[in-house]
């Protein structure tokens, strides 16, 4: 029980101002010898107990009338851990410039606004905490973590500029949090761990530009997986040093990895995540793979020089794409070699492709796209599969481009006449039929069907004229059985 007789000056100042909601300043003006790095070296006429604040905050000294009681506090040593554990306080607390010896506690309470800002801190427990207001660490600097599992916060979390310096996996671990307002880990933050949001519902959005932070032990830096995020920014020099976990979250506006430099960003995973809008234009594209398994957003916007080698688009389903202004960002050839990226063959995102082609009126793109598709499909089968596929690549390219039976037909059918004309040809029945024609022949026997009367009326005798007619009938049936097939497959698919 604290006791007004054994408080100190500093205490007493402090414990006069709480119920009038008045600030107590305890700091001398120079910068150096306020600066809370040193705030271990602090005297008795900068020392408050913890043990107070917390009587304070929980009715010791009722607030005056007409007055809001508030616990406003700077450049103060705070000796012993400030435990709010399980409390029910309706007090504002802003304590700024301040070193506390020992951990700030409000785990399952339930508290207004809190400000710890320019602060050093040695950890943050709020677990299951519900704050009618915004927390706010700005510029502090903390040694352990920063705990707000399942915590509820109507405001906003401010953590511009704080430094969390200590070797713990996880730096802030906010599993379930639950945020009326933004978070922002903006303005220099530095975190030697990473940061855990898993199944969060962040209504405001996370701001993690400019955010610099470490990785816990199995690699992941941000952990994101499962939350609902109306906005999240990671642009302009968002610096994850591991991977970064966004596994079946659900986005409403935007997710932007705009100016973000990902050179120590092991990998990207954003599997079934759903988004309006995802920008993917880094200033230093991941050193890990990218990973858009059955995610689906109605516009991309991207740089295709931002990519890294490894890119899987297996089910990724897109309404629209912007590319970059760059010369050759809208190039066909550029966008299959960001499709190739993947590991092994999948068709979706080939037709993901040239659906988008075709809806903006780029036909010829998306039979090119179509066309790569089969060409990359040639890889998985087996030899006798392979063989018909360059077959059909060869002579009607599968189908979306059937000009191509047109010049093998010509090409053969000028060999097959200058052959012809200078072979030696008989009548089938002496003075019947029409006269020969070295070039009707070789275009009769290169179509299988109908007849133009020269094949049942002539054929060759000896030498290679004869073996020539022979192959122009198979080549013929070949052609004719590959554009067929290929026609019948494009119709079938497009």
């Amino acid at each position: 029980m604290i006791s007004y007789d054994d408080l100190t000056p500093p205490e007493r100042e402090l414990w006069a101002a709480f119920p009038e909601g008045r600030p107590v300043d305890l700091r001398t003006g120079d910068a150096a010898r306020d600066d809370p790095a040193g705030g271990a070296e602090w005297g008795p006429e900068r020392t408050v107990r913890a043990a107070v604040l917390a009587a304070l905050l929980l009715g010791a000294h009722p607030p005056q009338p007409g007055a809001i009681a508030a616990l406003r506090l700077a450049g103060a040593r705070i000796t012993g851990g400030l435990d709010l554990a399980g409390a029910e306080t309706a007090h504002r607390m802003r304590l700024e410039h301040c070193f506390f010896e020992g951990e700030v506690t409000f785990n399952a309470a339930t508290t207004a606004g809190v400000r710890l800002d320019d602060s050093v801190l040695p950890r943050i427990d709020a677990r299951l905490a519900r704050i009618e207001g915004a927390l706010s660490v700005r510029r502090s600097a903390v040694a352990g973590e920063l705990l707000l599992t399942h915590a509820r916060i109507s405001g906003e979390l401010l953590l511009h500029g704080s430094r969390f310096a200590g070797g713990h996996a996880w730096s802030v671990v906010a599993g379930g949090l639950e945020m009326g307002g933004a978070v922002f880990c903006t303005h220099g933050f530095d975190a030697a761990g990473g940061l855990r949001f898993v199944g969060a519902r962040l209504m405001g959005g996370l701001f993690l530009d400019g955010a610099r932070f470490g990785a816990a032990p199995d690699g992941a830096a941000l952990a994101l997986g499962h939350a609902q995020v109306t906005l999240l920014d990671m642009s302009r020099g968002f610096a994850p040093a591991g991977r970064v976990e966004l596994r079946a979250t659900q986005v409403s506006d935007m997710v932007t990895f705009d100016g973000a430099d990902l050179g120590a960003c092991t990998g990207i995973d954003c599997a079934r995540l759903h988004a309006t809008d995802f920008r993917f234009a880094p200033a230093v594209p991941p050193a890990g793979p990218v990973s858009l398994h059955g995610t689906q957003v109605t516009t991309l916007h991207d740089d295709l020089r931002s990519w890294p080698v490894n890119v899987l688009l297996d089910g990724f389903v897109y309404g629209s794409i912007q590319p970059a202004y760059a010369a050759g960002q809208g190039s066909v050839h550029r966008r299959l070699d960001w499709i190739r990226r993947g590991a092994g063959y999948a068709p979706q995102p080939y037709e993901q492709l040239a659906a988008w082609y075709r809806q903006i009126g780029h036909v010829d793109d998306a039979r090119r796209v179509l066309l790569a598709k089969q060409r990359a499909r040639r890889r998985t089968l087996r030899p006798a599969g392979r063989a018909w596929s360059l077959l059909l690549d060869g002579t009607v390219g599968f189908g979306y481009r059937p000009w191509l039976a047109g010049l093998w037909l010509a090409a053969l059918t000028l060999l097959g006449s200058l052959v012809f004309a200078a072979g030696d040809n008989r009548p089938v029945r002496e003075g019947e039929g029409p006269d020969f024609h070295p070039f009707v022949y070789a275009l009769d026997l290169l179509i299988p069907v109908g007849g133009l009367g020269q094949r049942d009326s002539w054929y060759m005798s000896g030498g290679p004229a004869q073996i020539l007619s022979y192959v122009l009938v198979a080549t013929g049936w070949l052609l004719t059985t590959a554009l067929v097939a290929g026609v019948t497959r494009t119709l079938e698919r497009t």
